[in-house]
């Protein structure tokens, strides 16, 4: 039994090679459509990467204490440590990060179902007058997980539970006893 094949290390002249081929291979089938958009998605990536790598290092620069805390911070960089599957916080934890920058809405997670994707989040009562909607409330924490929390493919958003109801007490109607 021979030991299995290893990939060759990943090297930016070895990536840059490949690229090419591949946009070169494109270009010669003669769909220059698709050719066009490939090199337009190469140049994305690459504004992406350089983006997110320019603020890494400008965290690391500025950063005294705790560089990972502020590279986790930074919702770039955190987003390509997750699609990297470099993150070093777990699920859970990148969800409560993400939660926690929806500022317009409580939100509490009621559970997540790993089968379908679908993150469950209840409307925290108190603060507010209540008038937002669920579906605001939704798009918020989609927004928010995005980046974070790739696994997340739904959320539902229940209404929190009605509190006690208010009973006004006023003085009775002149006149009246």
């Amino acid at each position: 039994m021979s030991a299995p094949a290893t990939a060759p290390p990943v090297t930016a002249e070895r990536t840059g090679r490949r690229i090419e081929e591949v946009l070169d291979r494109l270009a010669a089938s003669g769909d220059g459509a698709a050719a066009a958009a490939a090199e337009e998605l190469v140049r994305s990536l690459m504004d992406l990467y350089g983006t997110g790598l320019a603020r890494v290092v400008d965290v690391l620069d500025s950063a005294p204490g705790e560089p990972l805390a502020a590279l986790l911070d930074d919702d770039l960089v955190a987003s390509l440590l997750v699609l990297h599957d470099l993150h070093p916080e777990d699920r859970d934890t990148r969800i409560a990060r993400a939660l926690d920058g929806v500022r317009d809405h409580r939100l509490e997670v009621v559970g997540f179902e790993e089968h379908t994707g679908t993150l469950r989040l209840r409307a925290r009562a108190g603060g507010g007058c209540g008038c937002g909607s669920g579906a605001d409330a939704a798009r918020a924490a989609e927004t928010a997980l995005a980046g974070l929390a790739p696994e997340v493919r739904a959320v539902d958003v229940e209404s929190a539970p009605a509190g006690p109801t208010l009973l006004q007490i006023g003085t009775a109607p002149t006149g009246a006893r």
